[in-house]
């Protein structure tokens, strides 16, 4: 855990606390009129969790994975029923210099809260458990339309043309590399 005055910047491997996934739910699935449980992902029980707190409030969270050397980074996108599907990582195909890979997934910040530095907090903590405790090369992540500008000014770089996911909207497939 890190200080960041009244702040916290917490991270685990495993299930994080229901705030966590509360803070994930009103951010990204309940805009999009999607039901509760549908911020929870098939593997969160593997995943790196890293979220910003305060006062017992999550303000921000976001999560990694490695992608497993047989997958293209392809998937579903909750472990709900009808789950659309999100498309592969194409240099993931091609070349075993970007492995090991990780997946960035399910960033926000609540509205009240954005434009403060946290997205960047959790997304540099992240980077560095995946590179330094996993030894990462490469970063994947797809990035709602809106979000993009803020991922190129971290260091993340479009690698694809904008595709759609069934009912989130237009994405972009973005990089990073670490080595």
């Amino acid at each position: 855990m890190v200080s960041l005055s009244q702040e916290e910047l917490n991270h685990q491997v495993g299930l994080p606390k229901d705030s966590y996934f509360a803070t994930r739910y009103s951010v990204l699935r309940e805009p999009l009129g999607m039901p509760l449980g549908s911020e929870r992902l098939g593997d969160d029980e593997e995943a790196v969790h890293a979220w910003i707190e305060s006062e017992g409030q999550v303000l921000c969270v976001g999560r990694a994975h490695i992608i497993p050397l047989s997958s293209d980074g392809s998937g579903a996108d909750h472990k709900g029923p009808n789950a659309p599907k999100i498309p592969a990582f194409g240099p993931l195909a091609n070349s075993s210099a970007t492995r090991p890979a990780f997946q960035i997934r399910q960033m926000g910040t609540l509205p009240k809260h954005q434009r403060n530095g946290y997205a960047a907090q959790v997304l540099s903590e992240l980077e560095r458990i995946m590179t330094t405790d996993f030894g990462s090369k490469t970063g994947f992540l797809q990035a709602r339309i809106h979000a993009v500008p803020f991922y190129q000014s971290q260091g993340w770089s479009i690698i694809d043309k904008p595709y759609e996911i069934v009912g989130i909207g237009q994405h972009y497939s973005m990089s990073k590399k670490f080595s």
